[in-house]
C-alpha cells in the first residue's frame, strides 16, 4: 500500500482526506489465489472509505478540488458523509485473468479515506 500526496488546496479542503494506492497488494492477493479468472470486488473496510479505480495523476485531483468547492463547501456539515455518497458506491469490480488485475495501463486501484482515521483497511473478494 502506498499512501499518496494530495495536493495541499485539496488537503486544506477536506483535511480528513486520505488516498492509498492498493493496487499492488490487491494484484498479489489475485495472483495468489487458484482461481484462473473472474472478479475481483474490492470494498473499503470501514463506512468512511470508497474505493476507486482511477488513473493516479495530478488532474483528477485537481478537477476533485473543483468539485468540493462547487458541491460541498467548506463548511458543510458531515461534509464527509456527503462526500461519501457523491463518490457512490464503496466497491470496485474488476475483472481478472490469469492471475492479473484487467486494468488499463495507467489505472490505480485508489482507497480513499474520508474520516480522520485515514484507515487503510479493505476487504477483496473473489468470484470465479
Amino acid at each position: 500500500m502506498t499512501s499518496i500526496e494530495v495536493p495541499y488546496a485539496i488537503a486544506a479542503a477536506l483535511p480528513t482526506l486520505s488516498v492509498m494506492d492498493i493496487t499492488n497488494d490487491v494484484s498479489a492477493a489475485v495472483a495468489g489465489d487458484a482461481r484462473e479468472e473472474g472478479i475481483a470486488y474490492i470494498h473499503g473496510g470501514s463506512s468512511a472509505s470508497v474505493v476507486r479505480i482511477q488513473e493516479r495523476e495530478t488532474g483528477f485531483f485537481e478537477d476533485l478540488e473543483g468539485l468540493l468547492a462547487r458541491i460541498v463547501p467548506s463548511g458543510t456539515r458531515a461534509r464527509e458523509r456527503v462526500l461519501s455518497a457523491l463518490l457512490g458506491p464503496r466497491t470496485e469490480a474488476v475483472p481478472f485473468r490469469d492471475g492479473c488485475l484487467c486494468l488499463g495501463t495507467w489505472q490505480r486501484v485508489l482507497l480513499f479515506s474520508l474520516d480522520a482515521e485515514h484507515r487503510g483497511d479493505w476487504n477483496l473478494t473473489l468470484i470465479g
